[in-house]
């Protein structure tokens, strides 16, 4: 059959957009080309999220509208991937008719042969299994490792697929499965291969990336260490940040839990791990925290911040909140607001809640009405904004590193990049810039967004 040109439509974390990244080396290794736009391509995939009923809304939106299309395109192609095909099964093949084919993201690596049997036949291809799991028909690295030369100057890593806490108001461990930690030597094999196409800062992948190693049944293949590492993720880190090429190294998302002693020294001495980490939160309640099963308490998170702000003074942190969980009182969100001013936030992530079918928070009553909800999002983003927008202003007239990515979507006078602390910087480019630069920038003007400056040179480490 003829290549097609594809296009790939992401919802969801950064674990659906390494998903997307496989799924484009899938089709590029049966000769299958990414195309401009969604207009100009014969295949379109929606790469679907389950966390909130509005990102599964998104999705299905989305679908329909490409499906529609097809009175004007009738040899277009329409596929789903991600967790919303795992939650959704067969009712979503029902509930869009046409659909070419769904996958769950454990059977990635049957895209493919899904997509050849529909372009065959036209019938729709469900591939699911009864329960998540971890995506086993992915395991050889030779196989995750088919991208373009010189691509993006970050990329993703999967270090650790699906989630034992089972925290109440989270699908994740319906869709995504048990954790299964992947073998160090498969990891450093794809950081290489990565390092070789062009990346230069790598960012671990795990839904409780601190669980990293934790299972019973994980085998580590570690070396000695030499700084004394014992537990499996600083041991990681501490072996990656040995490889040359590699200018960076992120890790998301953390737990609390995870935010050891040993952890915070491994940021401290291994110089390509980054200073900064998310951590979400979810709230400053102790009630709230134990009906949402998050397992620490508020004095808990506060330890852990100051740990790792000891350890790497200026580690910017960033969270996730949801506001309007069942139960929640008045006293409850003040009590959120308080620890978000203490801890000093570089940005959040805020949500309002919404029950997620099959979770334990469902059965709760979602008696915190819309209107209080929404002003409740509102009253901490706002708090948010200032306190993001202090953090950045602090920092004009200093010089920060910035990794180039490329020109910004707005203005391509402008090239956009990320310092250390995972900020957004805009900056007009010096002569000869390419993806990958680490860059010098003079910060002189910043907003909850952004930092804006102008380039000063190339980075010490650089030269």
């Amino acid at each position: 059959m003829r290549p097609l040109r594809f296009h790939i439509h992401t919802y969801g974390c950064q674990m659906n957009e390494r998903d997307s990244e496989i799924a484009a080396n899938l089709l590029r290794r049966q000769g299958h080309q990414p195309a401009a736009d969604e207009q100009s391509a014969d295949l379109v995939i929606v790469n679907t999220c389950s966390v909130r009923g509005k990102a599964e809304d998104k999705a299905i939106g989305k679908l329909r509208l490409l499906l529609a299309a097809r009175r004007r395109r009738p040899r277009l192609l329409v596929g789903a991937i991600g967790c919303m095909v795992q939650r959704q099964g067969r009712a979503l093949i029902e509930k869009l008719p046409g659909l070419n084919f769904a996958i769950s993201p454990e059977h990635l690596a049957r895209l493919p042969a899904a997509l050849e049997a529909a372009r065959a036949d036209g019938a729709s291809r469900l591939e699911i299994s009864p329960t998540a799991g971890p995506p086993l028909d992915l395991k050889p690295p030779a196989l995750l490792r088919q991208a373009p030369k010189n691509a993006k100057p970050s990329a993703f890593i999967n270090i650790l697929y699906g989630c034992d806490r089972r925290c109440a108001y989270c699908i994740v461990p319906s869709v995504r499965g048990p954790e299964y930690s992947r073998p160090p030597a498969d990891i450093l094999a794809e950081t290489v291969q990565m390092l070789a196409n062009g990346a230069r800062e790598i960012t671990l992948l795990g839904q409780s990336v601190m669980r990293y190693g934790m299972q019973a049944a994980f085998q580590p293949d570690f070396p000695p260490s030499a700084a004394g590492f014992t537990e499996p993720l600083p041991r990681l880190l501490e072996d990656l940040a040995r490889l040359p090429g590699l200018a960076r190294l992120r890790f998301t998302s953390g737990h609390p839990s995870g935010c050891t002693p040993e952890l915070a020294r491994a940021m401290a001495a291994l110089p390509p791990v980054c200073e900064h980490l998310h951590l979400p939160v979810q709230s400053g309640s102790d009630r709230i925290l134990r009906l949402m099963r998050r397992g620490y308490t508020a004095a808990g998170y506060r330890r852990a911040v100051q740990r790792l702000r000891a350890a790497v003074p200026g580690m910017a942190i960033t969270t996730d909140v949801i506001v309007g969980f069942p139960s929640e009182t008045a006293e409850d969100f003040e009590a959120t607001l308080a620890l978000m001013e203490d801890v000093g936030f570089d940005n959040a992530f805020i949500f309002k809640y919404s029950p997620r079918p099959g979770t334990p928070a469902a059965a709760l009553p979602d008696d915190v009405p819309p209107a209080e909800k929404l002003r409740r999002n509102h009253a901490l983003m706002d708090a948010q904004n200032r306190r993001t927008i202090a953090v950045n202003e602090q920092l004009i007239g200093a010089a920060v590193e910035v990794l180039a990515e490329g020109p910004s979507r707005r203005n391509a006078a402008r090239w956009a990049g990320r310092t250390r602390t995972n900020k957004i910087a805009l900056f007009a480019p010096p002569p000869g810039t390419a993806p990958g630069d680490l860059i010098q920038v003079r910060v002189e003007r910043a907003t909850p967004q952004a930092l804006y400056g102008r380039a000063a040179g190339p980075c010490p480490e650089s030269l």
